[in-house]
């Protein structure tokens, strides 16, 4: 189902072989929690994450307590597992010997509202015998131009560069 707004109203389509992913997300800052801008999501496979926002030295009524990650960073970090995944998935197709993989993630953001991503890197590290450097580019590549929802749609406001590099397990 997408939802398409028309000034203050929604309107739902439905879409022929779109998969529904529901989360809801709820305020803690006003059930007495330490932090005024407190958020918890809850996913629809079972999972809860915690959120919070950055201290307001100027209004802190309208800050956080820096007790959980930002919203914008678990954006970056699901991007970042996301990737990760897909690449550890293809190399063990290929039947490489991947012993680990771990992806930095350095980004840049707007300036403005509203703040996008403006810039990304991702910087694989490889761990493993005999992994061909062709195929961490194939499978990084795959990634991010099939595989990866998160980076195609953050590749629509940020320019997205990647790296790697390989440890001989």
């Amino acid at each position: 189902m997408i939802i398409a707004t028309q000034g203050h109203a929604a309107v739902a389509r439905p879409i022929a072989g779109v998969k529904k992913m529901e989360c809801t997300v709820s305020w803690t800052g006003n059930s007495g929690t330490r932090s005024g801008m407190g958020f918890v999501a809850e996913t629809g496979s079972g999972h809860a994450v915690l959120m919070d926002g950055a201290p307001d030295a100027v209004k802190p009524e309208n800050g956080g307590q820096n007790l959980a990650p930002r919203p914008m960073e678990l954006v970056l970090a699901g991007t970042g597992g996301c990737t990760a995944y897909d690449v550890v998935l293809i190399l063990k197709r290929g039947r490489h010997a991947v012993q680990g993989c771990s992806v930095k993630l350095s980004s840049e953001r707007a300036d403005t509202d509203p703040k996008v991503f403006t810039k990304i890197h991702m910087h694989f590290t490889l761990t493993g015998k005999g992994i061909p450097a062709s195929a961490v580019e194939r499978a990084i590549a795959i990634s991010h131009e099939k595989y990866c929802s998160a980076s195609i749609m953050l590749g629509k406001t940020a320019l997205i560069t990647t790296g790697f590099e390989l440890v001989e397990g």
